[in-house]
């Protein structure tokens, strides 16, 4: 089982792999794999020396700590740079990648069986008025929860609500200092935590949104996302993980995850803007997602495969 958007139990697990090792161990039953490692390990400990070297040099030759930890930041910069860049570039790869590099799977052996997302009749939204914002998921800190309050407190001028349906008691700390930070803010009468939900209770949450927002910092697929554009609400995402590819470009608009600036100014647009939302629905309602139905004979096939 997996859970839910909102942190309760619902769905089967939709991604599939032919093969799946017990333990990390199997990475070494990959052809040439130990001798990589084993260089790996090599090229760091070559590189470790090398540091403490430059180190010992600068002290010795100029007697100078401040040069010898210049020296020691310039022999590590490289990897400062090439580490993030590497995971940017993981990440573009997609969730079949992702998968069989974190399982040592050949990327040739592995299914990927997306959610389902059952489209609904949305009834008309105002236009004026206060904006219900409307965001879904677990309080735990890869949602970006921090990041939305932040955004939101920044914008007390403009007409807005917002509710997070999520459970907060999948990490009890976050959920204290989200809420300590709410009060902190003054916005305890403009921000809701309902905790986890019901699908009975969240699909009439979606009927009544105006805008759904969620800064998460990584999703492997985004079942929030596609759940929101079902019922016709427009989004506002990240670029992070596999939401790129989920959220439908006229649906949707995404700014880096973690960027308070990007995410103030998205949310005052599209508060201050009921024409934008409008197009943006317009955009959720034409989108196209494969039903449960669908996806549960894709997910058959493939066992039969396996058979």
């Amino acid at each position: 089982m997996r859970r839910g958007p909102s942190g309760g139990l619902g769905e089967i697990a939709v991604d599939i792999t032919t093969e799946i090792p017990t333990s990390y161990r199997a990475l070494f039953t990959i052809p040439g794999f130990p001798r990589l490692v084993g260089s790996m390990m090599l090229a760091r400990t070559a590189s470790t020396m090398v540091s403490l070297v430059l180190v010992l040099f600068a002290l010795e030759r100029y007697h100078s700590p401040g040069l010898a930890g210049l020296v020691t930041f310039l022999a590590i910069f490289p990897g400062l740079m090439v580490s993030p860049i590497a995971g940017a570039l993981l990440d573009r790869h997609g969730r079949t990648r992702l998968m069989a590099l974190d399982y040592g799977v050949a990327a040739g052996r592995v299914s990927v069986v997306e959610p389902g997302t059952d489209r609904v009749s949305p009834p008309p939204r105002k236009r004026e008025g206060e904006v219900k914002l409307l965001a879904v998921g677990s309080v735990i800190p890869r949602k970006g929860y921090d990041v939305l309050v932040a955004a939101l407190a920044r914008l007390r001028q403009l007409p807005w609500r917002l509710i997070i349906a999520g459970d907060y008691g999948r990490s009890p700390q976050t959920s204290r200092r989200l809420r300590a930070e709410i009060a902190r803010l003054g916005l305890a009468d403009r921000i809701t935590l309902l905790g986890a939900v019901t699908p009975g209770e969240l699909s009439p949450l979606y009927a009544s949104t105006d805008l759904f927002v969620l800064p998460s910092r990584f999703e492997g697929y985004g079942m929030a996302y596609t759940e929101a554009i079902a019922h016709g609400v427009p989004v506002i995402g990240t670029t992070a993980g596999a939401v790129p590819q989920t959220v439908p470009a006229d649906a949707g608009v995404l700014v880096a995850p973690d960027d308070v600036e990007a995410l103030t100014a998205t949310l005052q647009r599209l508060i201050a803007n009921p024409h934008e939302r409008e197009r943006l629905a317009a955009g959720a309602l034409a989108a196209k997602f494969p039903s449960w139905s669908e996806q549960a004979a894709l997910f058959a096939r493939v066992l039969e495969g396996l058979a």
